[in-house]
Formats: structure tokens, sequence, C-alpha cells
């Protein structure tokens, strides 16, 4: 079950991923981030880590991970471990992080128990 969302975040989730998405300003990506609990910029993307009792679960979100961002067109890095998945989502086109990655972190949220 998913946790519950803000509504900050919930008001994230509820959008589309856009083609040609600008690089967000420092500014409101600083404020996206608020929304976005334990998301964290790092070389320009969006990290956070998931944790998973087993392998089966953790398997479970990477295929509901996958099915997600194709709907969105806006595919994550990810590194696949036995409990843990680290995602990062970044738009390469625009050399950084825009409105699609938050979006997604977003949504990406919302899948994990």
């Amino acid at each position: 079950m998913a946790k519950p969302a803000t509504l900050e975040s919930a008001a994230l989730a509820a959008l589309q991923c856009r083609p040609g998405a600008p690089l967000l300003p420092q500014a409101e990506l600083k404020r996206k981030l608020t929304a976005l609990p334990a998301w964290k910029p790092s070389e320009k993307r969006l990290r956070k880590t998931f944790r998973f009792p087993d392998y089966y679960h953790t398997i479970a979100f990477v295929n509901a991970l996958a099915w997600m961002a194709n709907v969105q067109d806006h595919h994550p890095d990810l590194s696949v471990h036995y409990g843990n998945v680290v995602v990062d989502w970044s738009t390469h086109d625009a050399g950084g992080i825009t409105l699609n990655d938050c979006i997604c972190a977003a949504k990406t949220d919302q899948l994990a128990p």
C-alpha cells in the first residue's frame, strides 16, 4: 500500500510529463523538493533509494515503475539490488532536472509501500 501523499506531492503526481520541458530554476526546484521527501538533487538528477524486505518486492516495485515510466515516456536510471532500488530522474535532453523529473519522482513515491 502506498504512503499517503501531501497535497503538494499529490498535485505533482497528477500532472503528466511533456516533451521539451526546460530546466527548473534553482528556486523552483527547491520549492518542488519540499513536496518530494528524501529526494536529493545530485549531479543534475533527483535521486532516492527505496528499500524492500526481499527481492520479490524489489522487482515488483521496479516493474510498476517501468510501467509508469513507459506511460509518461520519461525513463529513470535504476540501480537494482536484492533489497533496494536507487532511482535517478533526469532529463538528458535538457541537461538536468525539469518539471518532468519532479512529476515522475512524485509518481514513484506513490508506488512505494
